[in-house]
């Protein structure tokens, strides 16, 4: 502000309100979430920090974190996941003085590197009623993982980390499978930062699961033979506001290898966007049947033995949908275009007849 007395009008309207009740602060979350949102939805500044809420409660309840977990998230922008943490960790709950502490002071943790997505985390998770976030402002790819220690480790990672940008030489060195894809990068943090039994729900390019790049390859295998990728969320075009890259969910667990993958494939009969976002019943039937791995029309089960070991591609590759018709033989096209022009002939023929 450029005005002192505007400045001073501001602060004095701000000063009248009231935070003091739960009603009144969750009155205040919900608001500033609707602007952040806002700001996603007009494609400003804001926007690439703002993931789908719904989406962000799905992965949320998939991962299923305990009260006493240090849960992360290393590109945490809004702390749209921290924040839906807390909520799951304290809804329905009557929580003991020693838990409210747990979840105030040592469960939620985020980095940020972007000083606008930094303080709108901060403030979100304030709103929200965590009084002292855990973010810290930071690049978290500068941060090498060779110097990851086990008191470093975290119970349960969830994150939407940005995707399509590129990492500069020295920012790669800090990875063994270096790569200018910053997702790519993230990923391997996620894997590296997790504790052995972690869990991550990580929302990322679904080009991920195909690319034949070497970096892509390496970084795909280390994940099925580190971790149980146990479920693949494939989410339909339109899902995040403003961008028009399709992504998919990846939720695994340190420690032991993948033997199985249970993909679900989000359809929907209707084009996701601003005026039709996603919502939490477009997820319902996912949660239901992610519990138990169940095969239906939209969801079936990959057995890892099955897949290419050069590549390991993990395409999302749906086996129960109807293959098109083989191809026919050229003769049986020939005749029939035989018969075509012969039919053809014979009605030019009666309307010459009629003139």
């Amino acid at each position: 502000m450029h005005s002192g007395y505007n400045l001073r009008e501001v602060i004095t309207l701000i000063d009248s309100l009231r935070f003091r009740t739960h009603a009144e602060k969750h009155e205040m979350s919900h608001l500033y979430e609707s602007k952040i949102k806002n700001m996603g939805n007009a494609g400003r500044n804001g926007g690439e920090y703002y993931t789908p809420r719904p989406l962000i409660t799905a992965i949320v309840k998939v991962v299923n974190p305990k009260i006493g977990d240090k849960i992360y998230d290393g590109a945490c922008g809004s702390a749209g996941f921290l924040c839906e943490a807390f909520n799951y960790l304290k809804s329905g709950k009557s929580l003991s003085t020693k838990e409210t502490e747990i979840l105030q002071k040592h469960s939620f943790y985020g980095k940020e590197k972007k000083s606008l997505a930094y303080i709108i985390g901060i403030m979100n998770m304030i709103l929200h009623g965590v009084e002292a976030p855990n973010i810290i402002h930071t690049n978290t790819l500068a941060e090498n993982l060779a110097d990851i220690q086990e008191k470093d480790r975290y119970n349960a990672v969830l994150a939407n980390p940005p995707f399509g940008g590129k990492e500069r030489a020295e920012v790669q060195q800090n990875f063994p499978v270096k790569t200018g894809e910053t997702a790519s990068l993230f990923l391997q943090h996620f894997i590296k930062i997790l504790k052995a039994g972690g869990r991550a729900g990580v929302v990322i390019k679904n080009t991920f699961l195909s690319n034949t790049d070497n970096a892509t390859i390496a970084i795909r295998k280390h994940l099925l033979e580190n971790c149980n990728l146990h479920t693949v969320l494939d989410l339909p075009g339109g899902t995040f506001t403003g961008a028009g890259v399709k992504t998919v969910v990846l939720f695994f667990e340190k420690g032991k290898p993948t033997q199985k993958v249970w993909f679900y494939q989000l359809s929907l009969d209707r084009n996701l966007g601003k005026t039709n976002p996603l919502n939490e019943n477009d997820l319902a039937e996912f949660i239901n049947l992610q519990k138990t791995f169940a095969d239906s029309e939209n969801s079936w089960t990959v057995d890892v033995k099955n897949i290419d070991k050069t590549t390991f591609d993990l395409s999302v590759k749906k086996p129960n949908q109807k293959e098109e018709a083989a191809l026919r033989p050229p003769q049986e096209i020939l005749k029939e275009m035989k018969m075509l022009d012969e039919e053809s002939a014979r009605i030019f023929d009666v309307i010459g007849g009629l003139v």
